[in-house]
């Protein structure tokens, strides 16, 4: 159970932004991934509050976890200021469109 639980983090950490070539967790937008009974919390760091791809992005996370028997709960924030001028930065650069 344990080398699945770490697959799934693997898998998570994996997960790429739909419209930036880049991870989610390169992008800084991935804080946190925690496990506690059989389920998967998973904190997403947004730049803007109402993100038109929130739900997708949070889909994009849980889908490795579903994959499997354990449960996905997905907590949202928004960056700091230095975390979105970041963010801002690496989108700017590895951007692909939609």
């Amino acid at each position: 159970m344990e080398k699945n639980k770490e697959e799934i983090i693997r898998l998570v950490n994996k997960v790429k932004h739909p419209a930036v070539d880049m991870t989610l967790k390169d992008l800084g937008m991935l804080k946190d991934i925690s496990f506690k009974e059989d389920t998967f919390f998973i904190l997403l760091s947004f730049p803007f509050p109402n993100i038109p791809i929130k739900d997708q992005l949070t889909e994009s996370v849980c889908e490795p976890v579903k994959k499997s028997d354990f449960k996905c709960i997905v907590e949202t924030v928004i960056m700091s200021e230095e975390e979105k001028q970041d963010f801002l930065q690496k989108e700017g650069q590895a951007w692909k469109g939609l």
